[in-house]
């Protein structure tokens, strides 16, 4: 017969939980800088592309 498990205690669930948030924090915070940074370089080259084509028009 099948018998059930101990219960988990409220301070060892806790602390699995703020583990996996912290895990998931650093990762979103990851994620954030990483789409920044992509931004940054898009709108550099943009910026760049323009400043060229001005420059082309005029001379």
């Amino acid at each position: 017969m099948a018998v059930p498990k101990k219960r988990t205690s409220k301070s060892k669930k806790n602390l699995r939980k703020t583990v996996w948030k912290k895990k998931a924090l650093k990762q979103a915070v990851q994620a954030f800088y990483i789409a920044d940074r992509i931004a940054k370089k898009e709108t550099n080259e943009k910026l760049t592309n323009l400043q060229l084509n001005d420059q082309k028009e005029d001379s």
